[in-house]
């Protein structure tokens, strides 16, 4: 299974997330999507799962729920906007305790990686959005087979997007 992942888009359905996304049938998108168009050119990739951040305000945002939980073969995935894999908050602590998600897929930071926690891995692709900083803007493509995970994050600034680093290969 293949899976499309960006964060913070912050409004902007960059042109190159097809061709970084191609044959991705399910798009994740961890928060801070900035309006309807975003999720609109997504959904032409495949269907999208899209989770409310703290940027998505007004009755747009208000109709993204808070996290999501998504079923990826063998493994449980968790969507949310901010999560922080050494030290969550109690509302996250108490998702996660309740929902036992193998993956947790977030945004917020713009700094795409990974870190793991146990046998949990936490993913962020980065942003997809305008640039910020010098943070790079990034989305990440997940190759599902059982409970191994291949994460590669591609460079949105290259054309076409280009790797941004090694990719991480992971038993979950």
């Amino acid at each position: 299974m293949r899976v499309g992942i960006v964060a913070d888009t912050h409004g902007l359905a960059d042109p190159g997330l097809p061709r970084a996304l191609d044959g991705c049938t399910l798009v994740l998108h961890a928060g801070d999507v900035g309006g309807p168009a975003v999720l609109e050119a997504l959904g032409r990739l495949g269907r999208v799962v899209a989770v409310r951040g703290n940027g998505d305000v007004g009755p747009f945002g208000e109709a993204l729920p808070e996290w999501s939980v998504v079923e990826l073969g063998a493994l449980r995935a968790l969507v949310v906007h901010e999560a922080v894999p050494a030290r969550p908050g109690p509302a996250l602590a108490r998702v996660l305790a309740r929902e036992r998600p193998d993956l947790v897929v977030h945004g917020h930071s713009h700094r795409p990686g990974c870190a793991r926690d146990g046998a949990r891995l936490f993913l962020n692709p980065g942003s997809a959005g305008p640039r910020r900083f010098s943070l790079p803007r990034t989305a990440a493509r997940l190759e599902v087979a059982g409970r191994r995970v291949r994460v590669e994050w591609l460079d949105l600034a290259s054309a076409p997007p280009a790797p941004w680093r090694d990719p991480l290969d992971a038993e979950l």
